[in-house]
């Protein structure tokens, strides 16, 4: 027999494939994503069964500037690796990055958003200074400075991004929760004997789950735009390639300039796609909870 947290998790999902099935972007979106993340989980595969039992960045695997083949899809780089294979490596570096440093720039603004927004008084004045002062200070210097003097892996270049990318989410779920805070149901849970912890946690996070969810996409979407500029001004660790990377060793060894313009495409159309998928799905979500902007896009 179920219990009754297996029952309430069933419930959750079957109301997230209504809530994907009534909206075209959101179907479209999730497609889109789940798609790139199975090309990203099957890497390791796909590396087995296009070069076998090479190492996948070794130089000098195959010849370089190699034409597309049934051997090598997307032909081959200026290192004489397949770019396919580089490629899908590439792609799930810049997701490491994008998750982890979303999920920790999301933990930060929902703590920040829900003490702030909730208690109020001076504790919503300090952290919403604190928000805004983040918001306004010029983020690319400040973060080239620190990736100068740090040894960075990718873990650390995520933090670095995440450090700036959280004052966004934390504005937009302060404003939701300013108007739930006002709700009859949160009246009742104080009349209740809840204490201002487990109301916050408890009552009203669970109804921000799709902003939560605006808040994570918008993050991930930063950061992997940020690691592209990191990247393009030669600062990261050097060994292990993401989307940006591929795309600076492009300029640098001047793909364009030679007419090899897979080598730059490849990775700018993969970042690009990725974007398109968060995108659809921020919208798909704010349409659904937003009721005007449903009446403005029409699907």
């Amino acid at each position: 027999m179920a219990g009754p947290k297996s029952v309430q998790q069933r419930g959750r999902i079957r109301n997230l494939a209504s809530l994907i099935s009534r909206s075209l972007l959101l179907k479209m979106g999730f497609g889109l994503l789940i798609s790139l993340i199975v090309l990203a989980a099957l890497q390791p595969l796909i590396t087995k069964m296009i070069i076998g039992d090479k190492s996948p960045l070794a130089i000098g695997n195959f010849e370089k500037y190699l034409p597309s083949s049934f051997e090598h899809p997307l032909g081959t780089d200026q290192f004489g690796r397949d770019l396919l294979v580089t490629l899908l490596i590439g792609l799930r570096f810049s997701w490491y990055i994008g998750v982890i440093a979303g999920l920790f720039s999301t933990f930060v603004a929902i703590t920040m958003a829900t003490v702030s927004g909730y208690l109020g008084g001076k504790v919503d004045v300090l952290l919403n200074g604190i928000t805004n002062a983040v918001l306004v200070i010029p983020a690319l210097p400040v973060l080239i400075a620190i990736a100068s003097y740090v040894r960075m892996d990718l873990t650390s270049m995520a933090a670095i991004l995440a450090a700036f990318a959280w004052p966004f989410p934390t504005r937009l779920i302060r404003a939701q929760i300013l108007s739930l805070k006002e709700r009859n149901y949160i009246n009742l849970a104080k009349m209740s004997g809840l204490g201002n912890f487990e109301i916050m946690f408890t009552e009203i996070l669970p109804n921000l789950t799709p902003f939560i969810g605006v808040g994570f996409a918008s993050s991930i979407t930063a950061a992997m735009g940020a690691e592209v500029g990191f990247r393009l001004l030669g600062l990261g660790p050097g060994d292990l390639p993401s989307l940006g990377l591929m795309i600076q060793w492009a300029q640098q060894y001047g793909a364009l300039s030679h007419a090899h313009y897979i080598i730059l495409v490849a990775p700018a159309l993969t970042l690009v796609l990725i974007f398109i998928a968060l995108i659809l799905i921020n919208t798909g979500l704010e349409e659904t909870f937003n009721p005007r902007l449903k009446k403005i896009t029409g699907l």
